[in-house]
């Protein structure tokens, strides 16, 4: 199906069909799957055979939503997991051992931070964090034993824009793969793998199923790449539900489109959070005025849905702007059809100390945006009440 265009494959790939021949994806909520005889069972065990297994490894429905997204990352292989951070998780300790180091983006998810600062660097595996904009950076912070370079692009939360394929080259030069984390822009964006990466991640928890119903994840790859990712999901067991992984498989056929407003809506409501006498600065790649715009509009087919902001007055001017909002949900998820607004220092970057929020440029005065599906008009209007406040 390679040949086809991506609305098509986000429909049609990964689709598997039973001997009753249904249209839409069947679901598959079984925890185990029954063997004709003991031959057969030895020989899917050995792998001499191929078919589901058991549950934890092995599931249809997985197996659908893993074929959908790797036929759109223009990936060889896909492995699903829990949740996005299980996905990181699985990629470190699939790929790397102790004594080996990565080189992170410093703006990255606040639970990544933690996860490579606190709880991988208890077993050996070390991290040194650096600008996501200077690959300078990273080629300095290279080590012989560096095996991975980390990053998200577009940042959370400040939209930084990376220079994939400068990183790819940088790593690839050193021996160590690039990692990206492209939930942000998804497939429908933004092609890493494209671009050089050798390992893209996804937390499916937000636009792929853009409804905000269920947890997700997934790693893509090449597939000799990612036989040790899969090892880790079949031993330790972080695997994605079967009734989740069929949400997802559905949230694929609508994410062009869905991706395509999210980035006009966030594109027309930054504009106009420019024009806010409360807004000392707007971060979002589709406008002119963000550092890395060309860069994004050079690797990313738009700016996509997430916004931020900074107002005067700290942490209390934007937690009054916040608290104003009757339409946008307060909360810190994002990829939902509808809009989420959160203060970044106090809830998913609280976990980083003073220190490092201050380096990665995460002000008390920042508020990120996940820009939904509704009229941009009726955000504005419910962004304007709080900002006239602090005006």
């Amino acid at each position: 199906m390679s040949e086809l265009h991506a609305d098509t494959l986000a429909v049609r790939a990964g689709t598997w069909r039973s001997a009753l021949n249904e249209h839409s994806e069947a679901l598959f909520l079984t925890s185990s799957f029954v063997f004709r005889n003991a031959a057969q069972a030895a020989a899917r065990f050995s792998g001499a055979e191929s078919g589901p297994i058991y549950a934890r490894f092995s599931n249809p429905s997985v197996s659908m939503f893993e074929e959908r997204l790797a036929a759109l990352e223009g990936a060889e292989r896909c492995v699903a997991f829990a949740s996005g951070m299980a996905a990181i998780l699985a990629t470190v300790m699939g790929l790397m051992r102790a004594g080996e180091h990565i080189v992170a983006s410093r703006s990255i998810f606040g639970s990544t931070v933690q996860l490579f600062q606190n709880i991988l660097g208890r077993f050996g595996v070390t991290t040194t964090f650096v600008s996501p904009t200077d690959p300078e950076e990273w080629r300095a912070a290279l080590r012989p034993e560096t095996r991975l370079c980390f990053v998200e692009s577009p940042s959370n939360p400040l939209t930084e824009v990376s220079d994939i394929r400068a990183l790819a080259d940088i790593a690839h030069a050193r021996g160590a793969w690039l990692a990206v984390d492209n939930c942000f822009c998804t497939p429908a964006l933004q092609q890493p793998l494209q671009l050089g990466a050798d390992i893209v991640i996804h937390s499916a928890t937000k636009y792929l199923d853009g409804q905000g119903r269920v947890l997700g994840g997934a790693v893509l790859g090449r597939k000799d790449l990612l036989e040790g990712v899969f090892t880790f999901l079949r031993t330790a067991g972080p695997c994605l539900s079967a009734f989740n992984a069929w949400v997802l498989l559905k949230g694929l056929e609508t994410l062009a489109l869905r991706m395509r407003a999210h980035s006009t809506h966030a594109l027309a409501l930054a504009g106009w959070l420019e024009e806010q006498p409360a807004v000392t600065r707007v971060f979002y790649p589709g406008l002119s005025s963000h550092p890395q715009h060309a860069l994004a509009m050079a690797q990313q087919k738009t700016g996509g849905g997430i916004v931020a902001f900074e107002v005067a007055g700290g942490r209390e001017a934007a937690w009054r702007v916040i608290d104003a909002c009757r339409l946008l949900s307060i909360t810190a998820n994002l990829g939902d059809t509808r809009s989420t607004i959160t203060h970044p220092a106090s809830t998913t970057h609280s976990r980083m100390t003073a220190e490092q929020r201050a380096i990665a440029g995460i002000s008390d005065g920042l508020i990120r945006i996940a820009v939904g599906l509704e009229a941009v008009e009726d955000l504005q209007t419910d962004l304007a009440r709080g900002l006239s406040i602090n005006w």
